[in-house]
């Protein structure tokens, strides 16, 4: 800490939690797990391009993944997987990815391959997040889909709630059948690829929607 004694002026300390800045900082706080409540409102995700270590160690990602499975779930059916990328197995990922890019797009350039390398090596911590379905349910598949959509939702939000910060993507990777094939089995989607990591500068808010322009009361 400043040797003044002022509070630190970022967003994780040496332990990895959330420092709040004082509220007339004029900055912005986000991920503020003072209160349930308070997180969700200033939940803010976070470039994976722009994570350092610490990730989460095995007992946080435990928890975190624990939480991602309690999510709503018609059926009880468990429409979805989590499939954690070891560090160890980063540049077997990068390979994939490049290989599989380089066989649907043999006119790639070097900056594409080098984008599909970057992608797999990001952040310190990878989970991909798997669309499972149970085609014999008599669940309907969208409402299926939309329980692995609230798995990477809170996968996230208890990636915050220890002081990381995740990134949701998708991209290209995500829709090759060569790299879902790699992944996961047949008949399942990649939803999402998680990164969780500490953030290495201070976080920006990104444009939100008004209130009104998402909210209205239904009246006959």
């Amino acid at each position: 800490p400043p040797a003044n004694g002022e509070r630190p002026r970022g967003w994780i300390n040496r332990r990895g939690l959330p420092c709040p800045l004082p509220a007339d900082s004029g900055e912005a706080m986000f991920n503020d797990t003072t209160t349930p409540l308070s997180l969700l409102l200033s939940r803010r995700s976070g470039k994976p391009r722009d994570m350092i270590a610490p990730g989460p160690d095995a007992t946080q990602m435990g928890n975190i993944l624990h939480a991602a499975s309690r999510v709503p779930d018609h059926g009880k059916l468990a429409p979805w997987r989590f499939v954690i990328v070891g560090a160890d197995q980063r540049e077997a990922l990068a390979a994939l990815l490049t290989e599989a890019y380089r066989a649907e797009k043999p006119d790639a350039g070097r900056l594409e391959l080098e984008a599909m390398e970057q992608f797999a090596r990001q952040a310190p911590s990878l989970v991909v997040v798997l669309s499972s379905p149970k085609k014999e349910s008599k669940i309907p598949l969208w409402e299926q889909e939309l329980s692995a959509g609230a798995a990477c939702m809170q996968l996230l939000n208890a990636a915050h709630a220890q002081g990381f910060v995740g990134g949701w993507l998708t991209g290209w990777p995500s829709y090759s059948a060569a790299v879902r094939a790699a992944v996961g089995s047949e008949g399942e989607r990649i939803a999402g690829f998680i990164f969780i990591g500490s953030p290495s500068k201070a976080q920006e808010e990104r444009p939100r929607p008004e209130p009104d322009a998402v909210i209205s009361h239904w009246i006959i």
